[in-house]
């Protein structure tokens, strides 16, 4: 149970970090990881990554997780 409460204020978490992005989640629940894509308004990916629970199941790798994401939309 605590691995889903942990997924879903990931996904809570990049939802609001990439807002307006698009943030779609494919989660896979044989090892507790998830995907994100992020999409802009044409429907354009612009990043896409897989996260295990050791990226965001606590606040700090998670974090890195998303200032390295803002780097590569910049870039």
């Amino acid at each position: 149970m605590t691995q889903s409460i942990n997924t879903q204020a990931a996904i809570r978490t990049l939802t609001q970090a990439f807002a307006p992005l698009n943030c779609l989640i494919l989660a896979s629940s044989r090892k507790g990881s998830f995907s994100f894509t992020l999409v802009d308004d044409n429907g354009i990916a612009q990043h896409s990554e897989r996260l295990y629970p050791e990226q965001y199941t606590t606040p700090a790798p998670l974090q890195a997780v998303i200032d390295r994401t803002r780097q590569s939309l910049i870039a």
